[in-house]
């Protein structure tokens, strides 16, 4: 008897393994791409010729550390790469989505359990034939599938598949968020030095002003200059002075930005020292990535790819959905053996089993099932309008960096022309001034306009250098 009954249940378990792996989700299509054949073209800036970087090698292609030779800020994203709390959360979102999948994809196998009980009764006399109360007892082995779900119509197979999407999204997304942040931390520190780039403009500014207000006070008291011009030498000095104090305290925000985004305090000498201005030939080749065809995105973007598997889970979602109006057949199956002794357990003759399947048919429910299955789709129609906006937000961000690449090579030329000009403008008006040709209210204006074009170049240079990140996290660098 045991051994037709272990017959029968290794049986039951190839009928289960043969038929669980059909599905009635609809067949993925890849949406076709919402967006241009190609990049659109940069348009030379007028009056000079373009000097943007031509491509010569791909983000996807370039860690980085190569990318980013700054030793400083190569530290800060090692840093930030073991400690952001953004990039732990997304990585524990893995480990969630896996043991998920991992539950999901357990049920498409039967679970053996084994069981090993006793039980005791007691039937009083007058139940019983002898007229006096009878104690009995029992003890039971056995090996036991409880509940196996035949999956005739795909319905565990397209939530196990559904799980396994949800599983790979996440993944994808942590490599979204991994690009982020490394292209993040970099714009922070080149964000802190051009702060304080710019508050050491300010205050050598301050203290340009300050000499010629000390110089126009002493006029003053000899009669050579009117209270006019000191006042306005004053009010000058002192908004320099305000402006380098605003700077310092817009470097202390950016510095502390900065190490929310490492997580952690910076190290010592990170925000301190002598700034050094962006040097053109670094973002020349930073700029220097191959832009490539749009249809290029969908490989090399993590969060197009978490968008694509998020719309598969939706999909297969639908084929759950639909096996729901389908017979559900369930299979309990034991085989053992059964004493009333513990020691004649296992003896001849005492064999068990016991094979119960089970079909539930859903007749009415209210329309609960086709409500599902309306949902499922919605839901997929949801993944596939997200998944084409993603598609053209990454289109517009590589768009937008190219164009920044055609035109921010030669704004920052330009200014560093304004800036040349205004700084040997002022060189002639303090010379004219210190021999009384030219007044100190020329020195003044020549003095606010070279610190808006030297404030101004700075800048410039930053948004070129931010503009190389954003193309390089566009097109999909910064994983290696």
């Amino acid at each position: 008897m045991m051994k037709h009954s272990n017959a029968a249940l290794a049986a039951a378990l190839l009928l289960a393994g043969a038929i669980s792996g059909c599905s009635m989700a609809p067949s993925y299509q890849r949406p076709a791409a919402p967006v241009a054949d190609a990049f659109p073209a940069g348009t030379p800036p007028v009056g000079a010729a373009t000097t943007a970087a031509q491509g010569t090698q791909a983000a996807i292609d370039t860690g980085w550390r190569a990318f980013f030779p700054d030793g400083r800020l190569q530290q800060l994203i090692e840093t930030a790469l073991a400690n952001n709390r953004d990039l732990r959360i997304a990585a524990l979102r893995i480990e969630e989505a896996r043991g998920v999948y991992r539950i999901q994809r357990a049920d498409r196998l039967p679970t053996l359990n084994a069981n090993l009980g006793e039980s005791r009764s007691r039937t009083p006399g007058f139940a019983s034939i002898s007229g006096q109360p009878q104690t009995s007892g029992r003890f039971d082995a056995s090996l036991a599938i409880p509940a196996f779900e035949l999956d005739f119509f795909g319905r565990v197979k397209s939530l196990s598949d559904a799980a396994l999407a949800s599983y790979l999204a996440t993944e994808e997304a942590k490599q979204a968020a991994q690009i982020s942040l490394v292209a993040e931390v970099a714009k922070a520190y080149y964000t802190e030095r051009a702060f304080a780039e710019q508050q050491v403009l300010a205050e050598s500014t301050y203290d340009a002003r300050k000499r010629t207000f000390d110089l126009t006070r002493q006029r003053v008291e000899g009669g050579a200059s009117s209270l006019l011009d000191l006042r306005s030498n004053e009010q000058q000095m002192e908004t320099a002075r305000a402006s380098a104090l605003a700077l310092a305290r817009q470097r202390a925000q950016a510095a502390n930005a900065l190490a929310l985004l490492v997580g952690q305090a910076l190290p010592a000498g990170t925000a301190s020292g002598a700034p050094q201005p962006t040097e053109d030939a670094q973002a020349d080749a930073m700029s220097a990535l191959t832009a490539g065809a749009p249809s290029d995105l969908l490989a090399n973007r993590p969060d197009i790819r978490a968008a694509e598997q998020r719309l598969k889970s939706a999909n297969a979602n639908i084929g759950a959905a639909r096996a729901a109006f389908f017979p559900r057949i369930t299979l309990t199956t034991s085989a053992g053996s059964a004493s009333r002794d513990f020691s004649g357990l296992f003896e001849g003759g005492s064999g068990t089993w016991a094979f119960a399947p089970q079909l539930v048919l859903p007749i009415f429910d209210t329309g609960r099932n086709l409500a599902n299955l309306d949902v499922s789709h919605a839901r997929k129609n949801i993944a596939v309008a997200d998944y084409e906006k993603t598609i053209q937000t990454a289109f517009r961000e590589v768009a937008d960096a190219l164009a920044a690449r055609t035109y921010l090579g030669e704004q920052v030329a330009a200014q560093r022309t304004v800036q040349e000009a205004q700084a040997e403008r002022l060189r002639l008006l303090q010379l004219r001034f210190e021999n009384g040709v030219a007044s100190s209210l020329d020195v003044l204006d020549a003095q606010r306009e070279l610190f808006t074009a030297q404030q101004a170049l700075v800048q410039a240079r930053l948004l070129r250098m931010s503009s190389a990140i954003d193309l390089y996290r566009a097109l999909g660098g910064g994983l290696k």
